[in-house]
């Protein structure tokens, strides 16, 4: 089967587009998307048609991917798509047979609504309103002409019943725990993470002011005309010595940086999965995580501890994991085998095969 992937855009690296990178090469399919600026600091190797570039302004970025995902044919040239991130579904009206990898419902639109909404300032939350108010329709009529719904974990499994009321599989993003290795519990801290609000990058910056005889390297960065440039902008301009910021990496630094880091941290609130923790586990190196999301699907008390979302009680793993990293390297390989790419390679090709006998 000749198949095709469509995802939102390549502005940056993160999760979902290193997910579609692997789906890309377990299918052998070509990727279509947006914005491609970040596709050379990924070693992939992968076919990518570009749409073209978006709008660099928030809003008018998601409406401008929107259109060209609505408006793009490649129904005739493919056996069948695949749907990645919260614009590319917006083509599937005319490409058939489809299955959407959800990572999550546009959180902003739905369970994070309330939350964004109080961030902007007063005169904006107006034309907030407007725009979710209009997305909402869109996003759910254009959810009617998806055939089969796939969730990358069980907490987005439950977002996907309840604000589309549709049901889902469960397939867990894969990390391939072979090109991960051990070198060092060094003498730093990493956190990997796009430099969006709903990261909570604030809450390790603040927890590690109050350590300074630890270390910590936060890895990567943020599409122009999302968002985050704000917040981006506010995070790092008050930052104590102890702290330092890299910005997007290639994939060998990144591994690098897991290789020889004492620990992983991640604050991001009720994350849809999170990869990041498992491709330090790959590299034999324990969590500090929030106890929420699909943190909870993935950090066990043998690989890390999970904790609530504050300052102290990441003050308080961050020493006690500090004292002995070691004990959790074998439980951290082990775990990050149970996401290997093998296994997630055997359950997207049964869900394809599934899928080509249907149509």
């Amino acid at each position: 089967m000749k198949i095709a992937i469509f995802h939102d855009y390549f502005g940056a690296i993160g999760g979902g587009e290193r997910v579609v990178i692997e789906i890309a090469k377990c299918l052998d399919a070509d990727i279509i998307t947006t914005d491609t600026d970040a596709v050379n600091k990924i070693d992939s190797g992968v076919r990518v048609i570009s749409l073209g570039k978006t709008i660099k302004y928030p809003g008018l970025k998601q409406i401008s991917a929107t259109l060209k995902f609505y408006f793009c044919d490649f129904s005739k040239n493919y056996d069948l798509f695949i749907f990645s991130g919260n614009w590319a579904h917006y083509a599937a009206h005319r490409h058939h047979p489809n299955l959407w990898y959800c990572h999550t419902p546009v959180r902003a639109f739905y369970d994070n609504y309330s939350h964004f909404l109080q961030k902007l300032p007063f005169f904006t939350r107006f034309f907030f309103r407007v725009y979710t108010q209009m997305f909402r329709v869109f996003d759910r009529k254009s959810i009617t002409h998806i055939d089969q719904f796939v969730a990358n974990s069980h907490n987005v499994q439950m977002r996907i019943k309840h604000f589309y009321n549709h049901e889902s599989d469960v397939i867990y993003p894969p990390i391939n725990s072979s090109k991960f290795y051990f070198s060092e519990y060094g003498n730093f801290w990493l956190s990997v993470n796009r430099l969006y609000p709903e990261k909570q990058i604030e809450l390790q910056i603040e927890s590690f002011r109050m350590m300074p005889e630890q270390k910590l390297v936060i890895a990567g960065g943020f599409s122009q005309g999302d968002h985050s440039a704000k917040y981006a902008k506010k995070i790092q301009t008050d930052i104590p010595p102890n702290v330092s910021f890299l910005g997007e990496i290639t994939d060998a630094e990144l591994r690098d940086l897991f290789a020889h880091c004492r620990g992983f941290i991640c604050t991001a609130k009720d994350e849809d999965f999170g990869i990041a923790p498992l491709e330090a586990m790959a590299s034999g190196k324990p969590i500090v995580a929030v106890d929420e999301g699909g943190f909870q699907e993935t950090v066990t008390k043998e690989t890390g501890i999970l904790v609530v979302p504050g300052v102290l009680s990441i003050v308080s793993a961050v020493h006690q994991i500090s004292e002995n990293p070691a004990q959790y390297h074998d439980a951290c390989i082990a775990r990050a085998r149970e996401f290997d790419i093998s296994v997630f390679s055997e359950k997207i090709r049964k869900k394809v095969n599934e899928m080509s006998k249907i149509s």
